[in-house]
C-alpha cells in the first residue's frame, strides 16, 4: 500500500514538473525551491509528510505514521521552509513527540534544538514574531529547564511585543523564569515585582474585554490565580519595604517607582510603615491624582483625621474602575458615620452601592446608622422602637445582595428583631400589622409594621 502511494507521489511530481508553465513555475521557485527541479522535489515531500501525518493524527497520535512523516517534514522544513506554515505547526506536533519519547539524552537534545530552529524559521518566513516566540519560550522552559535564563529573555521578549495581547501561558512561564532566575541568583528579587506589575496589567485588559465570554474569562482568572501563587512568597511587607526603600531614597521624585510602590503595599495591606506614608504624600504633590488622593483619604482615615480623609477621598469619585470609585464612596460613608452625620453618610452608601449593586456592606452600614438612632428619634417609646423596622430591612437587602454577608446580617437581625414593639403598644397606637408605615427624624422611610417575637 505505501508502496503504491508513494509511486502516485512522484508520478504527480514528475507531472508537475513537465507541464508547470515558465510564469508557474517562477512563481513557485521562491516559494518551494531554488530551481524547478527543487520545487518538484518540495511538492513531492510535502505530499508524502502530509499524508503520513493525517493519518497519526487520525490514530489519535498513537500508531507509527509519525515515523514515516517525519523524514519527508524534515526535508520540507529544510529545503523549503516557506511552503507552507503548516509545516511548523505540524513540526512542534512532531518533534515534541521524538522529544517525549527519547530516551538518549544527547538525541532529545538534538531534537529541542531542532524545535528551536523551527520556532526561528517560522518567524523569518510567516512573521508573528511575539506570538512564536512565546511558543518557543513556554517550550524550552517546559523541555530544557536548565536554559531558563534563556527561557526567560525570549519571553520577555514575546510579552513586549504582544503586549495585552499576550497568550496566558506566556505569562505564567514568565513569572516560573523570573522565580527561576532569582532563585539561582541570576536576576535581584525586585524583578519579580515589576514582572508581576506587567503581569497583573495584561490579566486585568483581557478579564475585563471577555465579561461576556464564560470560558475566557475563566482562564484568564485561573491566570491571575496562577500568577498569584508563583508572586506570594515574594510579597511580604518586609519584604517588599526592604526592596523599595532604598529605591525611594534614591529617587523620591520617580513617579513610575511611585505608583507601582504604592499600589503594591495598598494591595498587600502594607499600609502601617511609614514608607507608605510618605510615598502617598510625594506622589500626589508629584502628580495630583484621584489615585493618590484616595490612597491618602485611606491614610488619613486610619489615622482618625475624618475630616481630612474626606476631601482627599472625594477625589476618588474620579478614579476610572467603579469597585475603586465603590471603596472611596463606602470610605466617604465610614468617615461621616464616625462624625455622627448619619445623612451624609447614607448618601455615600447609597453611592457606593449604585458603583457595585452586589455588595452588602453598605446596607449593614446604612442599617446600622438607623438602629444607633433609636433613642435620637421619635417623640415616645413606639416610634423610638420603629427605628429597628427600617434597621432590620435594610440587613435583609444586604444579605439578598450579597450572600457574603448573611451570617454578619442575620446576627444583626436576630439583636434588633428583639426590639421591635410589643403587640399591645402596637395596638395602643391603632396600629396592625403589616401595615405601612413612615419613620421619620432623617430617616424618612417606609416601612411595614411589626411585632416584637416572643
Amino acid at each position: 500500500m505505501k508502496t503504491r502511494f508513494i509511486s502516485f507521489i512522484l508520478a504527480v511530481a514528475l507531472m508537475a514538473g513537465l507541464f508547470l508553465s515558465s510564469d508557474s513555475i517562477a512563481q513557485s521557485v521562491s516559494k518551494y525551491g531554488a530551481t524547478p527541479e527543487d520545487s518538484v522535489e518540495c511538492i513531492m515531500n510535502l505530499s508524502l509528510y502530509t499524508e503520513f501525518y493525517k493519518q497519526w493524527k487520525a490514530s489519535g497520535y498513537k500508531n507509527a505514521s509519525v515515523n514515516d512523516a517525519f523524514g519527508p517534514w524534515r526535508e520540507v522544513f529544510l529545503n523549503c521552509p516557506a511552503a507552507r506554515q503548516g509545516t511548523y505547526i505540524d513540526g512542534v506536533k512532531i518533534l515534541t513527540y521524538f522529544i517525549k519519547n527519547e530516551k538518549d539524552p544527547a538525541v532529545k537534545d538534538a531534537y529541542i534544538d531542532t524545535l528551536m530552529l523551527l520556532y526561528d524559521t517560522r518567524i523569518e518566513n510567516f512573521g508573528k514574531e511575539g506570538y512564536v516566540l512565546g511558543r518557543k519560550g513556554v517550550g524550552l522552559y517546559v523541555l530544557r529547564i536548565k536554559d531558563y535564563k534563556e527561557s526567560y529573555n525570549i519571553l520577555t521578549r514575546s510579552i513586549e511585543l504582544d503586549g495585552n495581547k499576550s497568550y496566558p501561558d506566556v505569562l505564567v512561564f514568565f513569572m516560573r523564569a523570573s522565580k527561576k532566575m532569582i532563585a539561582e541568583g541570576k536576576a535581584d528579587e525586585d524583578i519579580i515585582f515589576d514582572n508581576y506589575d506587567i503581569c497583573s496589567k495584561i490579566i486585568e485588559v483581557n478579564i475585563d474585554a471577555n465579561q461576556n465570554n464564560a470560558k475566557k474569562l475563566a482562564n484568564w482568572e485561573n491566570v491571575r490565580g496562577n500568577i498569584d501563587l508563583i508572586f506570594e512568597p515574594f510579597a511580604t511587607c518586609e519584604a517588599i519595604i526592604k526592596i523599595y526603600s532604598p529605591k525611594f531614597q534614591k529617587a523620591p521624585d520617580d513617579i513610575k517607582m511611585l505608583k507601582k510602590l504604592t499600589k503594591l503595599l495598598d494591595r498587600k495591606k502594607c499600609t502601617e510603615d511609614q514608607l507608605y506614608f510618605d510615598a502617598v504624600v510625594m506622589l500626589y504633590e508629584l502628580e495630583p491624582s484621584p489615585e493618590s488622593a484616595h490612597l491618602i483619604g485611606k491614610m488619613l482615615m486610619k489615622n482618625q483625621e475624618y475630616t481630612k480623609a474626606i476631601t482627599y477621598l472625594k477625589e476618588g469619585g474620579k478614579l476610572d474602575n467603579s469597585d475603586d470609585r465603590a471603596d472611596s464612596y463606602l470610605y466617604i460613608a465610614e468617615c461621616y458615620r464616625t462624625l455622627n452625620n448619619f445623612s451624609a453618610a447614607r448618601s455615600y452608601a447609597l453611592k457606593s452601592i449604585k458603583e457595585r449593586p452586589g455588595d452588602g456592606n453598605p446596607y449593614i452600614m446604612i442599617g446600622d446608622m438607623y438602629a444607633a438612632s433609636s433613642k435620637s428619634c421619635g417623640s415616645n417609646d413606639l416610634e423610638k422602637k420603629t427605628v429597628y423596622w427600617v434597621a432590620v430591612d435594610k440587613y435583609y437587602m444586604a444579605k439578598q445582595l450579597d450572600p457574603e454577608v448573611t451570617e454578619l446580617a442575620n446576627s444583626r437581625i436576630k439583636a434588633y428583631s428583639i426590639y421591635f414593639p410589643p403587640k399591645e403598644d402596637i395596638f395602643f397606637h391603632n396600629l396592625n400589622e403589616g401595615d405601612e408605615y413612615m419613620v421619620e427624624c432623617w430617616i424618612n422611610e417606609k416601612t411595614k409594621v411589626r411585632a416584637a417575637k416572643n
